[in-house]
Parts: structure tokens; sequence; C-alpha cells
């Protein structure tokens, strides 16, 4: 009977090897996602306006509440190292000079697809929950929605609500506040 190889899974640590020994480089659009080295998707014009506008909201709105971080890595155990197209962090005095945030520093997380909504749906919302990230939006430029996800369980997020033109997202993390889905420049 022929034995079947199992993949070789890279650690963060391989990973960062890499980069440090020029195998990968910051201009490689790549990220780790569950010990698999993976290509990002092409970024387009739509998708940088919205990553744009999430940005300049959060930033107006956080003030010391909350660090934006703004397509930078998140330290997912020992496989994952995704790069969110933008995360809300519980604030630390050195801006995370020391290290990535972990899963635990992360407040929300936002996902701006257009042409990743399967990836995202299927390969980056399960990492997000099995490491409790508290809330995850999906940002779907091609439906103009978002699809808020919170209550992180088994892997899986218990609450999905779909929000549409007109509606505004409440702000957990800012209790009393609101994110108008015009924000976004979805439409």
């Amino acid at each position: 009977m022929p034995t079947i190889a199992a993949p070789h899974l890279f650690t963060r640590a391989d990973y960062h090897k890499m980069v440090v020994s020029g195998v990968l480089t910051e201009d490689d659009r790549v990220e780790l996602i569950e010990g698999e080295i993976v290509e990002k998707m092409p970024v387009g014009p739509s998708h940088s306006a919205c990553v744009k506008r999430l940005n300049q909201f959060f930033a107006g709105l956080a003030g010391g509440r909350a660090l934006v971080s703004v397509q930078d890595p998140l330290a997912i155990g020992d496989y994952s190292e995704p790069e969110p197209d933008l995360a809300l962090l519980i604030p630390r005095d050195d801006f995370y000079a020391g290290s990535h945030p972990q899963a635990s520093e992360v407040l929300l997380l936002i996902e701006v697809s257009d042409t990743s909504i399967v990836y995202d749906r299927r390969t980056k919302l399960p990492l997000y929950a099995a490491n409790g990230i508290p809330q995850v939006w999906i940002v779907d430029l091609q439906r103009s929605e978002i699809a808020v996800y919170s209550e992180p369980a088994n892997g899986r997020y218990a609450i999905e609500t779909v929000f549409k033109r007109g509606q505004a997202i409440p702000l957990d993390v800012f209790p009393g506040e609101e994110f108008p889905l015009e924000a976004s420049g979805i439409y």
C-alpha cells in the first residue's frame, strides 16, 4: 500500500527565519495560515479605499481606547500569522514593538473582501473564532454589506448579523457608538 506524505506545516518561527534568510521579503504578498504560506489576493482600488475609510473612521473614534492596526501581522498560535485589513487592539505603551499582537489583544478584526469572500469565511473566520477573537467583520464589497460575527465558541461564531445600506453597526468595543455603513464607502 502506498504511503501518502503529510505536508510540512511551517511554524511562525520557520516563517520568520525565511524572512531573515531572504527566502521571503517584505514585498512578498503572503501570510501564514495554519502552517501554510498563502499568497494574498491582489488589492484593487475599491478594497484600498474601503480600508482607508475604515482606518480614518476608527482612528478618529479610538482615541486612547484602542490602537488601530492596518494590514499588520497577528501572532495566532504557533502556526498562523494573518494580516487582517484592520484590527482594533488593546493599547500597549510599546505599540507592540516587542512582539506582534496576539488574538487575546484584539478587540475587533475586519477583513475587506472583494474576490476573497469564500476564503475569508471558510478559512480565516474559523481561525479567528478558534482563537477567541471577540468580533470579526467581513466587508463584502461585491454585495455591499458587512457581516458581523460575534460570540466565538468551538471554532465558530455563534452569532452572524448582516448589515446593509442605511444601517449602522453598534460598536461593542465603544459602547454607545455606531458605525454607519456609508462610512465604509462600499456603495
